[in-house]
């Protein structure tokens, strides 16, 4: 069964960190890291940066959409504990400038889309506190995905916040979950994280994925115009042997037809002899 957000304050999901509380008159208030590694395993890594290159480089041409990923993001000023790490997170309208940090009351908004892998040691934690946290901040569209397929109820959960509470995306076409607000669908494919964009109708790729369709491409079309070449070739060869066959069956026609000719003069001119002592 899909989990259902509960309201919780702010404050009480920095509470549960054991990060200190640094005063407030501190250049590093809001520090960059914290210390956690990026992903679970080396797969969740592969993963989570194949996804935050597709997501960029579809978002390439839109630069008011600020796509990241497991960056620090503070969302209550003067406070440092009220920090969270998406694995993922979009944001419209903030532009796609670096940053060290998210902080909400500097961007004026939260994330629009969030995005959490999944894992061993985590899953609890993102149906519950996170899930609450992330309502609460108001972030329009929650997606959890379990690479393993072992610790949520489904390897892709969506949610989407209806009167400040997360209802669960009912799965779509080849149990997909759309995300309104990306305007995407999310899909396992062949036990991996897949993108299709309905309205492009194509799957989405990174920018080296894209390069290596285009040089498979511009090979495959280079072997057909070079298989072409070769047939055109053969072609050629056949009519040109074709033309020097018929070149050498003229030539022998002509010689018979002369070596007749000489062979009816000589015949003729025998005649006339004979004739001739008759």
């Amino acid at each position: 069964m899909y989990p259902t957000a509960r309201r919780i304050p702010m404050d009480t999901y920095a509470n549960r960190h054991n990060m200190p509380y640094a005063p407030t008159d501190t250049a590093d208030l809001y520090p960059d890291t914290d210390g956690e590694p990026m992903a679970a395993s080396d797969f969740h890594l592969e993963i989570l940066i194949w996804l935050l290159q597709t997501l960029k480089a579809h978002f390439a041409q839109r630069p008011d959409v600020y796509v990241s990923g497991d960056i620090l993001t503070y969302y209550t000023e003067g406070d440092p504990r009220a920090v969270v790490a998406p694995d993922v997170l979009v944001s419209f309208g903030i532009g796609q400038k670096q940053r060290h940090t998210y902080k909400v009351w500097e961007e004026g908004k939260g994330p629009d889309f969030v995005m959490e892998f999944s894992s061993k040691t985590t899953y609890q934690n993102d149906l519950t506190d996170k899930m609450d946290l992330y309502a609460t901040l108001g972030i329009p569209n929650y997606l959890l995905y379990d690479a393993e397929a072992l610790y949520l109820p489904s390897p892709l959960m969506g949610f989407q916040l209806v009167d400040g509470v997360y209802i669960p995306i009912p799965p779509g076409v080849d149990s997909g979950i759309h995300s309104d607000i990306l305007g995407l669908d999310f899909h396992i494919r062949e036990r991996r994280l897949g993108i299709y964009d309905p309205v492009g109708e194509q799957w989405l790729q990174t920018p080296a994925e894209t390069a290596e369709a285009r040089a498979e491409t511009a090979e495959a079309h280079a072997e057909e115009q070079a298989t072409r070449a070769e047939t055109a070739k053969a072609r050629a060869e056949q009519e040109a042997t074709r033309a020097e066959t018929a070149e050498a069956h003229a030539e022998r026609e002509a010689i018979a037809r002369q070596q007749a000719e000489e062979e009816v003069k000589r015949l003729r001119e025998q005649l006339a002899r004979a004739q001739a002592h008759s």
